[in-house]
């Protein structure tokens, strides 16, 4: 096309300003605003004058375009005005889904947040004393009431004292339990080897040199901690004694890693941990375990064995754990740091608390959820009510929603199947589950699986064997309607 032909098409497009005067665009001003609508325009006629410029558009194509401005412009402001942070539906079985978010959170700590978030608050301020408050008293004395009983029953006390024959009272400083929060467990990891080690050695096993999630490894963690690091034993095979002969006078702590995303097996040692909090005490050096998803709940409950709990870890005489919020526990993201007072109080007054605090927010979703565990109510935590789901509830669902979405086009049968914890926690356990195998006439499973993942909401299914799975384990009762319109769509 020449230039002088390009130029004509060019001078059909109307200006910015003629179109914010078009009647049909007046009320997409009136919705979203002048300056909203002027960009969008903008958009549109820049889009079309680069078509014009690639031969894409002769005038009768012109016509065409300017005709349906409107058309683009409410379509590019629905785009650009609208959420990118938007709910799914959970088809997968995994429960603490990584990408979807981890745990959902409970109720109780929706309307908590709403609560305390839509005016002011006593986030830090002490109302029966008229002062400046702290912001951590508000969960530290939650998670006092599930912890401590832990800590003083085993009859613990800071590294290198005596043992008493005499339990030590609950509030004492010296056996309690307390708490603080940070923004997630790579974050109570790093604040407590810079309080504890920094300048110092850390020893861990090889075995436990993790990565986590987002390529995050241990080793640079506690680079960035200033502690330096001290590997002992190998990769399948570390013993006590090899804690043992590396620990010198530039040792500053002990570190255990829950290998919270995979397993050794075979021909492998890993000295349990109450020897290591043995070793501890005997050479006054603070032992520290990071669990990683950490749970305040038994999950032997529902068939889970091997997945240490925070309690499990006080009890056996760790001194400080660190864990998530947002794993096991049910709750928002967040790390916690429980254990001994004393090295809480050090963590608590180091700098880098306050870069690494949370918010209102996450305070008032997570004394919610701490609330429910000190009433015992765990069915009104939604991770744990899916990890309690039986086989059969799910089947009975399933097959209602089986006989709902059956059609001409879509087989549907219910089969056998497994759920998975997830979020790094209790890599190998599974629970029994009921899945729906969908396949829909002219499509692949992959290609199944990508329109579910389009529609609205979107639905996330797994693909296995080239067949599309839904498990409704993770699926809301209440959004089984939105599963079936979904279905139906297709």
């Amino acid at each position: 096309m020449d230039a002088s032909l390009k130029s004509d098409l060019y001078r059909k497009l109307p200006s910015v300003d003629e179109l914010l005067h078009d009647s049909n665009l007046a009320a997409l001003i009136t919705r979203d605003g002048q300056v909203a609508v002027t960009e969008a325009i903008r958009a549109v006629l820049l889009r079309v004058r680069e078509e014009i410029s690639r031969d894409r558009l002769d005038s009768d194509g012109v016509d065409l375009a300017i005709s349906g401005v409107a058309g683009a412009v409410e379509r590019y402001l629905r785009r650009a005005l609208s959420y990118s942070l938007r709910p799914v539906i959970n088809a997968t079985g995994v429960i603490l889904h990584t990408n979807l978010g981890r745990a959902p959170i409970a109720d109780a700590a929706f309307d908590h947040i709403r609560e305390v978030a839509a005016g002011y608050s006593n986030l830090e301020f002490d109302v029966a004393g008229g002062e400046r408050g702290r912001r951590d008293v508000h969960v530290d004395r939650l998670f006092r009431q599930l912890l401590n009983d832990a800590r003083v029953a085993a009859g613990l006390r800071p590294a290198g004292t005596e043992q008493s024959a005499v339990s030590t009272p609950a509030d004492s400083s010296e056996t309690g339990v307390s708490t603080i929060v940070v923004n997630n467990n790579a974050a109570a990891v790093l604040l407590a080897l810079n309080t504890l080690a920094e300048g110092g050695e850390v020893i861990v096993s090889r075995g436990e040199l993790v990565e986590i999630g987002g390529s995050f490894r241990i080793p640079e963690v506690m680079r960035k901690s200033g502690a330096h690091l001290r590997e002992v034993g190998t990769t399948n095979r570390t013993r006590v004694s090899d804690y043992e002969e590396a620990i010198c006078d530039r040792t500053r702590l002990l570190l255990r890693v829950h290998r919270s995303n995979f397993q050794i097996t075979g021909f492998t040692e890993q000295p349990r941990i109450e020897e290591l909090a043995a070793l501890a005490r005997r050479r006054n050096l603070p032992l520290v375990e990071d669990l990683g998803s950490g749970s305040l709940y038994d999950l032997a409950a529902v068939g889970i064995s091997g997945e240490p709990g925070v309690l499990d870890s006080l009890r056996a005489g760790v001194d400080v754990v660190t864990y998530s919020g947002d794993k096991l526990l049910g709750g928002p993201q967040a790390g916690m740091l429980s254990g001994r007072s004393d090295l809480i109080a050090r963590m608590r007054s180091n700098s880098l608390f306050r870069a690494l605090r949370v918010d209102k927010l996450a305070y008032a979703a997570l004394e919610a959820t701490l609330l429910a565990y000190a009433k015992q109510d765990y069915g009104s935590i939604p991770a744990l009510r899916m990890m309690r789901l039986s086989k059969e509830e799910i089947g009975e669902r399933a097959e209602a929603l089986a006989d709902k979405i059956r059609s001409a086009r879509l087989t549907v049968e219910v089969i056998d199947g497994e759920s998975v914890i997830g979020g790094g926690a209790a890599p190998s356990a599974v629970l029994p589950t009921r899945l729906l195998a969908l396949a829909c006439v002219g499509h692949s499973a992959d290609e199944l699986a990508n329109k579910l993942r389009q529609a609205d909401p979107p639905v996330i299914a797994r693909v296995e064997e080239g067949r599309v799975l839904l498990d409704l384990r993770t699926v809301f009762p209440e959004e089984d309607a939105a599963v079936e319109q979904v279905c139906a769509s297709l």
